[in-house]
């Protein structure tokens, strides 16, 4: 055993030993806090994807409300029967322009995310998911008949209006209306995948069509999209 001339003990020169007494209690604790939130992130995620139990039962809100929107696990590309649709959302507005009020024609909302999202090698999360999921959400909180089912129907209607009036008007917009947006109607259109070549599977192929009534643009949705500007 060697010892120092001085006869001191030699100091850690790495990791958290080479720090101060306080550091290391700060860093102990930082890393302890970390592998918290690292477990509890993975029983989150375990939860929102295992089948319904008690937990769940119990705790489902406070599981949808850690994971979405940022965390959400999509398992259709895997499912049994995955998507076999192309879902595009239009849009037409009646506008109040220099010359009167006036309706315009329909414009592709899905068509813009996808040119956004071509050739682009790190789109983004709103490229790709924003408009999708608005759609989905709106589906999922309305009836057969469109009707909106409680208050999450009322909000998908709200965040829908709120979603196509940045897209439409202002600075920013793809596509010029002419005018002051006063109402806007969205129809969404539905295209059947066709099996492949090399498939015995017979499918139709026909587009279908589902037009949403006219919504007026209140006060409230321009001033939440002046702030989201």
């Amino acid at each position: 055993m060697s010892a120092h001339i001085d006869g001191s003990e030699r100091r850690p020169t790495g990791g958290i030993l080479a720090l101060s007494l306080p550091y290391q209690i700060v860093a102990a604790v930082a890393l302890a806090a970390l592998a918290v939130l690292a477990c509890l992130h993975l029983a989150m995620v375990f939860l929102h994807v295992a089948p319904s139990n008690t937990l769940t039962k119990q705790h489902g809100q406070a599981v949808d409300d850690w994971i979405y929107p940022e965390f959400e696990q999509n398992w259709k590309l895997f499912a049994p029967n995955p998507l076999q649709q192309n879902i595009s959302l239009q849009v037409r507005a009646q506008v109040a322009g220099p010359g009167g009020s006036h309706v315009t024609n329909w414009i592709d909302l899905t068509a813009q995310d996808a040119e956004d999202v071509r050739g682009n090698v790190f789109p983004s999360h709103a490229q790709q998911n924003l408009l999708r999921r608005a759609v989905d959400w709106y589906g999922t909180a309305h009836d057969d008949e469109g009707r909106p089912k409680g208050t999450r129907g009322r909000l998908s209607e709200e965040y829908m209006r709120r979603i196509v009036l940045l897209r439409i008007e202002g600075p920013g917009a793809r596509a010029d209306v002419g005018g002051k947006v006063e109402r806007i109607q969205l129809r969404r259109v539905s295209r059947p995948v066709p099996a492949p070549h090399w498939s015995d599977e017979k499918n139709s192929t026909q587009s279908s069509t589902r037009v949403m009534p006219w919504w007026d643009i209140t006060d409230a949705d321009r001033a939440r999209t002046e702030t989201s500007r």
